[in-house]
């Protein structure tokens, strides 16, 4: 009996183990389909069946910070020779370079469209976690009158999709001249994901015993002085995870980045697709773009990967 029992869990972890591994092979898929094709040859991103094994190359990204437009005329020899390797990738591609009046090489939008995504990114995150922070200690310490009724209006500032009050927002903005501003998506980030930051944090902070405040204000600790120096060091890995989601939703974030951006507060994610354009599109342009967008989100999760673990799992079980 006991040797069935051995041979019938040795079986069902061999299946939990293949489960877990077809998982992962198919969430990792589109990653590696990105990825491979931001290095792959213009005439090999749309192939069938698809190239698996290539010759790698970098003129995507190249491509990708320059201005470009169609090539009429082939340079001539002595021009190809003379242009810089990274323009003779551009002429490879049937492209040209567009340079000013002054001969000065034209860069494309991604460098300021990146750069916008993570003003914008990194600031509402420091909002909405600090601010969630505070408010889901002051719900989980004091008491306040009509609480569930109070995080239940917090929470329902999530039930609606973006889309919906897309409209609203974009006239109210437009009122006050936010449209196409940094503080205006800061402000809408902030807005949209502090209800996330105030569930979240409050279910970690429920989890810190009083007793540890108490014992601090005993000591002469002010209240303050006990939520910064007792409080947030037990509350770090709910931070971290918490300042993770928030991050990866501001970083993603499309449909408001769309309709309150045009070209100066534009972030990256409604940049992209806007260079299919007309014509042949160059996936492999696209491909590297939205190669680079994922690299921010991945080493920031990396980096707070224990934080993150741990925070997912802690408050799972309760007293």
């Amino acid at each position: 009996m006991a040797a069935v029992k051995t041979r019938s869990e040795v079986a069902l972890n061999r299946i939990a183990i293949v489960s877990v591994l077809i998982v992962t092979i198919i969430f990792l898929a589109p990653i590696y389909w990105i990825a491979s094709t931001a290095f792959k040859p213009r005439h090999l991103a749309t192939t069938i069946p698809p190239t698996v094994v290539f010759q790698p190359e970098t003129s995507p990204f190249v491509k990708l910070f320059l201005r470009r437009s169609q090539l009429r005329e082939q340079p001539t020899p002595e021009e190809y020779a003379a242009a810089p390797w990274w323009e003779q990738l551009v002429f490879d591609g049937g492209e040209k370079v567009v340079r000013d009046g002054r001969g000065n090489v034209q860069f494309s939008g991604y460098p300021s469209r990146f750069m916008n995504s993570l003003i914008v990114a990194v600031v509402s995150t420091i909002l909405a976690v600090g601010m969630g922070t505070l408010t889901a200690y002051g719900f989980s310490r004091f008491k306040v009158a009509g609480e569930q009724d109070w995080l239940f209006f917090i929470l329902s500032t999530r039930m609606l999709p973006p889309v919906v009050v897309a409209i609203p927002m974009f006239l109210m903005y437009r009122w006050f001249a936010l449209n196409d501003t940094h503080l205006g998506l800061i402000i809408l980030y902030t807005a949209f994901n502090l209800s996330f930051s105030v569930w979240l944090m409050k279910g970690f902070i429920d989890e810190i015993p009083r007793e540890y405040e108490e014992a601090a204000l005993v000591d002469g600790y002010t209240r303050m002085e006990a939520f910064f120096k007792i409080v947030l060091p037990e509350a770090a890995t709910g931070i971290a995870a918490t300042a993770v989601f928030c991050f990866i939703i501001a970083w993603n974030e499309y449909a408001f980045a769309l309709i309150m951006t045009r070209r100066d507060a534009q972030t990256a994610p409604p940049f992209i697709p806007s260079q299919v354009g007309s014509g042949l599109p160059d996936w492999t342009v696209i491909a590297a773009g939205t190669f680079l967008f994922l690299l921010p989100v991945a080493i920031f999760t990396f980096l707070l990967r224990n934080h993150l673990l741990r925070g997912m799992s802690f408050g799972a079980i309760r007293k």
